[in-house]
């Protein structure tokens, strides 16, 4: 693979990147809060085997922020890898709101089969 972009599939909840050949290396499998607020909650972050040490995750968490800032919403990350991520990019990445992170909790364990 050598470009990569990213998309995203809102309908199916993934921010994928994606190479020139078309396959899919890595994804942010994330939803939408709606209450209280508008939000981005990625949940999980997934780089195929072949595609790890690349800096794909890293791309694809800098893209689900600046997705967020393009839409004037905030992310609530919930993924363990965002989460690092986010500490690691403070001028990238502002800190989430504790009400969000709870409510997007609360939105995972009222759809437990989503993710």
């Amino acid at each position: 693979m050598s470009e990569t972009q990213i998309r995203d599939d809102r309908a199916a909840g993934r921010l994928e990147a994606v190479g020139d050949d078309g396959e899919v290396a890595g994804r942010i499998e994330y939803f939408v809060l709606e209450s209280p607020a508008r939000a981005l909650v990625p949940v999980h972050t997934i780089v195929e085997p072949a595609h790890e040490g690349k800096g794909i995750a890293g791309s694809l968490a800098r893209e689900l922020y600046a997705l967020a800032e393009r839409e004037g919403i905030p992310v609530a990350p919930l993924c363990p890898y965002v989460v690092k991520w986010a500490a690691r990019h403070p001028e990238t990445a502002p800190p989430a709101d504790p009400a969000l992170l709870s409510a997007a909790k609360d939105w995972l364990r009222a759809y437990p089969g989503r993710f």
